[in-house]
């Protein structure tokens, strides 16, 4: 059963007991293109039946939280195609008005069809009513803009857009995630931040001190502000 209240502490605890915060000794370069000596990847959780299960949860909770009421969850392909179908059909059996019909289970496709008709090129179910858009991490956001954008173009509603973790950096163009996203016509919220994160799990992990300051030197570089240490 989901709860009604999403647990910020509780889901911050989550995020750290399973690791999906980590550190590289030797930097890795981002989708973004920029090098990075941390990560959030949500891949193991999403690759484990149970674990998605409670994070599904937790997102239906969120998504309670902020008040939205979506007729479809949709998941960026192809990190959050998973999490948005299941996310979905939780969703959908929620919903007073269940039945045969009420709601679609809504796919994009990575790569679209080079055949066929227009919106079956791009889905494997094409999202109806007012669509909430799941990423799983947002570094420049660049990925879930041009979600954004595509279904916009297909005359899709997009009600909100909710990435799991926040990487806290700034675009190109020296905008936080959250302001570009709604230069983009679209509410973002996140429901995890590096700020908090990373401090906590450096001071958990105690990794070498080169890595802690790489870390505080990429935020110098590219953060929404400085990243504040325990202790520092």
């Amino acid at each position: 059963m989901v709860s009604t209240s999403f647990d910020q502490q509780k889901f911050n605890d989550f995020v750290i007991k399973h690791k999906v915060v980590g550190f590289f000794e030797k930097p890795i370069i981002l989708k973004s293109g920029r090098p990075s000596h941390f990560y959030a990847n949500w891949r193991t959780i999403v690759e484990d039946a149970f674990l998605t299960e409670q994070l599904t949860g937790y997102l239906i909770e969120f998504i309670q939280s902020k008040g939205l009421s979506p007729d479809t969850i949709y998941g960026v392909p192809e990190g959050a195609t998973k999490l948005g179908v299941l996310a979905q059909a939780m969703w959908a059996k929620m919903q007073p008005n269940y039945s045969q019909g009420s709601h679609v289970l809504a796919m994009g496709r990575g790569k679209p069809k080079d055949h066929g008709d227009p919106k079956d090129r791009f889905f494997v179910g094409v999202p109806k009513g007012k669509v909430v858009i799941v990423e799983d991490v947002t570094t420049t956001g660049g990925s879930l803009i041009d979600t954004i954008k595509a279904l916009k173009e297909s005359n899709i509603q997009v009600a909100a857009a909710i990435s799991l973790t926040n990487r806290n950096e700034m675009t190109s163009e020296k905008k936080s995630v959250e302001r570009a996203v709604k230069d983009a016509g679209v509410q973002y919220y996140a429901m995890s931040n590096a700020l908090e994160l990373l401090p906590k799990i450096l001071e958990r992990e105690k990794p070498n001190k080169e890595i802690v300051s790489a870390i505080v030197k990429e935020f110098d570089e590219y953060g929404e502000s400085k990243l504040k240490l325990i202790g520092g």
